[in-house]
């Protein structure tokens, strides 16, 4: 789904969002009240400068409209595999936008996040999988790493990754996988405005993907492992 047609299917044809660039920001009345909606676009890859903008429009909106909800829009190809990015600390600018949207929510604001189109890799942990509850359209396309990718890194052939797939939502991208692992908390169809204000009603703001990872039985380890550590501490 195109951004624009995204937008005005939740605010309406005058929402208020501009593109400038691979960024979407601005400030849309949803219920009669303002909410600041933060995203990228076009498959955007995230590089430094692109973080550093999102992160830019998050400490703006913690500063100048406390307690404001978010919104982000995500559709991402991940991090900007380049050499200029690698140089300049991509990693750094990650972990920053990645902060800065941990932080706007320990200062009260609503975060919600919606994959739209495609949410890869560290543009996709940055962002969607930082927010209060990250949702996602039934189209999406949603993975970490590519099984061949996977294979390279754990040494575990491919073939044996592919077996695993099919019956291990952990080994296998798509949005159904996701939502059985409880990253993503669930799927918007239909109305979507209808489901943006009951989200907003009734989303917890606390962590809840570990425990509906482990209720949906797509990662059953998770909660008791967290569990137990907290037991300890």
């Amino acid at each position: 789904m195109h951004w624009n047609e995204l937008a005005t299917a939740l605010f309406g044809p005058d929402h208020g969002l501009q593109a400038e660039g691979a960024l979407i920001t601005g400030t849309a009345i949803f219920d009669g009240q303002p909410m600041a909606v933060i995203g990228t676009i076009d498959h955007a890859p995230i590089g430094v400068e692109l973080a550093l903008r999102q992160a830019r429009a998050v400490l703006d909106l913690m500063a100048q409209h406390p307690g404001r909800p978010l919104l982000l829009l995500v559709d991402t190809q991940g991090q900007q595999l380049r050499r200029h990015d690698e140089l300049l600390g991509i990693n750094r600018a990650m972990a920053h936008l990645a902060a800065c949207v941990d932080q706007v929510r320990r200062r009260g604001h609503r975060v919600i996040a919606l994959v739209y189109d495609q949410a890869l890799s560290g543009g996709f942990l940055a962002t969607g999988l930082m927010a209060d509850a990250c949702y996602a359209l039934p189209a999406a396309e949603i993975r970490v790493m590519r099984l061949p990718a996977m294979a390279r890194v754990t040494k575990i052939a491919e073939e044996r990754l592919q077996a695993l797939s099919q019956s291990n939502p952990v080994f296998a991208p798509g949005v159904a996988n996701y939502v059985a692992m409880g990253g993503i908390q669930g799927l918007w169809e239909g109305d979507l405005a209808a489901a943006l204000r009951q989200v907003l009603q009734t989303a917890p703001r606390e962590d809840q993907r570990a425990a509906l990872g482990a209720e949906r039985a797509g990662r059953r380890c998770a909660a008791p492992v967290i569990q137990q550590v907290l037991d300890a501490a």
